[in-house]
């Protein structure tokens, strides 16, 4: 049976990338039913690249609404069965769809499901093999800067970067709340580990399939964290409390206390010390408590397991 795939970018002065991207999808051996091209208010070249490929459905935001609200946007305009949310500062390999798809259609359960990204600056370094998150509540890419040698074998894992991530629409369907899938308060950073933990609540499996490969350029990430832009380093921050609250549960919460506690004196010791302007994100979260509440309330009453990655 062949599955339905739409492929949504989200763009912001992705001038540079946008073409290599789309010329790799357009060589993709598993049939895609239509790419669909969001950009936040460029002020680059980005529409004009786009515009020359004929198969792309190019829309632009009049202001840059941020990453989650803007996949919410594609999201709603499509009905595939399967749909890949892919940076524009990815290049995929031509069987990268068709493997994930593979692997996703022999068990209904795989909500989400990623390859291995290596860096396209040294491919020989992996990039991403999915998303893993400690007892502390601490998340992060798995295998970012190993030897891609050391991620051979394909196996279940928390959850995918929204890197490049293949969501079933079922899923999504199952996750969003008040018709958002990815928490459009974020804007940005975060939201794949938000969705990913709020899949474990609810039931949702997401796999590694490693002979799926693609490039990612990854850019500030590769520098140094004082390089980050403040308003990166605020979101970043402050979503992983947001994420916490919605989706912490009361027994998980008391059986990883110390480790919990022990990273967080650790982590806002050093922000208070090396980057107090940071802090300035929590009028952003007292702000955002009424909305939060309401997530946490319907996350919490349909939780269906606990799972084994928490």
């Amino acid at each position: 049976m062949n599955y339905s795939v739409t492929v949504h970018i989200v763009t912001y002065n992705s001038e540079r990338y946008i073409a290599n991207c789309i010329n790799s999808l357009e060589g993709q051996t598993y049939p895609i039913e239509r790419i669909f091209v969001l950009d936040n208010a460029s002020k680059d070249d980005t529409k004009n690249v786009v515009n020359q490929f004929s198969k792309v459905l190019f829309f632009q935001n009049e202001n840059n609404r941020g990453f989650a609200p803007a996949h919410n946007d594609l999201i709603r305009m499509t009905n595939s069965d399967f749909v890949l949310v892919l940076n524009p500062d990815v290049i995929l390999d031509p069987n990268y769809i068709s493997k994930i798809i593979d692997k996703m259609q022999s068990n209904p359960q795989l909500g989400s499901a990623t390859g291995t990204l290596l860096l396209q600056s040294n491919t020989s370094l992996v990039d991403s093999t999915g998303i893993t998150i400690e007892k502390s509540r601490r998340a992060f890419d798995r295998g970012a800067g190993d030897n891609a040698e050391k991620w051979k074998c394909s196996s279940e894992i928390f959850g995918v970067s929204g890197a490049a991530a293949v969501y079933r629409r079922t899923m999504i369907e199952d996750l969003s709340f008040e018709g958002d899938f990815f928490d459009s308060d974020f804007f940005a950073y975060k939201e794949d580990v938000d969705v990913s933990w709020r899949a474990n609540l609810l039931g949702w499996k997401a796999y590694y399939v490693n002979d799926a490969i693609g490039y990612h350029v990854r850019g500030w990430q590769q520098g140094k964290r004082s390089q980050q832009p403040l308003f990166i380093r605020k979101k970043s921050y402050i979503n992983r409390y947001k994420m916490i609250f919605k989706n912490e549960t009361f027994n998980g919460f008391a059986k990883d206390f110390f480790y919990i506690t022990f990273y967080e004196i650790i982590s806002n010791t050093y922000i208070l010390i090396k980057e107090p302007k940071v802090l300035v994100a929590w009028f952003d979260f007292y702000r955002s408590i009424p909305a939060l509440l309401r997530k946490r309330k319907w996350i919490q009453k349909r939780k269906r397991n606990l799972t084994q990655f928490l």
